[in-house]
This record gives C-alpha cells, structure tokens and sequence, in this order.
C-alpha cells in the first residue's frame, strides 16, 4: 500500500496542481473517483492486468467506459497512465488528491474507530478536541469496532493516535515479553 502511494503522490501532485491553476478541484474529484470506483472493479482489473491487451486497446476501454464522465484532461492523464503502465495506481491518486484538497481547504478528513458509537454531545466535544490538537477542521467518519473493547483509534491522515484498550494491551504484552 505505501508503494502505491509513493508511486501516486507524483500524479496525484500534479493533477491538484492543475486543478487548482484550472479552479476545477470539484469536477477532479469527481472525475477521479469515477476512474477509482471502474479500476477497483474485479472485471476491469483483470483486463488492465493482462499483459496480452495492447495499450491503445486499453486506453480505448477505458475512454469508452469514462466517455461522458470525464473531460480532456481526464483523458490525457488515463492515455499517460496507461502509457506509463501506471493505470492501478488511479486509486491511490484519488485518495491522496482528496488529502491534497481537504488540506487546501483548511479541513482534514479524520476516521474514528470506537468500541461504542458516540453520543452526540461526546462526538462534537471529541471533534472540538480533535481540532485543537491538529489545528484544522475535523470531517470525522465514526466507525464501531466492537473488538477494540473500550476507547478509541484515531486516523487522520498519516497519524494514527490508538487509544484502544485493545491497543493498550497488545503494548503490555510486548513490553512484557
């Protein structure tokens, strides 16, 4: 997973660069995640992971699969992708242009695990808490994960903050053996 991302940070990079000279970061997104949702289809995945289909018949699959929903732009970068026999990295470049726009825009998208779903008045004073401590806008997608026992695990972006019991104990049995 990291090396999809070290290989998609560069594209990713460019194509925010872009939409932002171009005020087109929304149509991008969505441009991207269009592409995302086709190359993680089990169907299409085998086909682009077939050395015996030619690039040019599959930069004419996936023109014909993204026809309408994507623009010029979204066009050349699937003919470099392809080109590059980088196509499985789309993705990868969708999840970090996504980071790339929530930073921009002064937000940061946080995933939180807990062993109990949160009240409403405890998940706004976590987020108040959570927005300190990163200094930004918390968009918090709340996931319950019984097997955590208690507590909570926080990701938000590349930093992960575990304050699971869970967690807690699989330290203690390192430290102790």
């Amino acid at each position: 997973m990291s090396e999809l991302a070290t290989l998609a940070r560069p594209y990713a990079a460019a194509v925010f660069k872009r939409a932002k000279e171009t005020d087109s970061t929304e149509k991008w997104s969505q441009s991207l995640a269009f592409m995302a949702v086709i190359l993680t289809s089990e169907d299409i995945s085998v086909v682009v992971d077939n050395p015996k289909v030619s690039k040019p018949g599959l930069i004419a699959l996936m023109l014909d699969i993204c026809q309408g929903q994507i623009d010029a732009e979204g066009e050349n970068l699937l003919k470099l992708l392809v080109h590059n026999n980088r196509l499985a990295l789309v993705p990868a470049i969708a999840r970090l242009f996504e980071v790339y726009k929530a930073e921009d825009a002064g937000y940061i998208d946080v995933e939180v695990s807990t062993a109990y779903a949160f009240s409403e008045e405890a998940q706004r004073d976590f987020v108040a808490t959570l927005e300190k401590m990163l200094s930004k806008k918390v968009h918090i997608t709340e996931i319950v994960d019984k097997s955590l026992i208690g507590g909570v695990l926080v990701r938000a972006g590349d930093q992960v903050i575990d304050g699971s019991i869970r967690g807690q104990l699989q330290q203690m049995q390192k430290a102790l053996q």
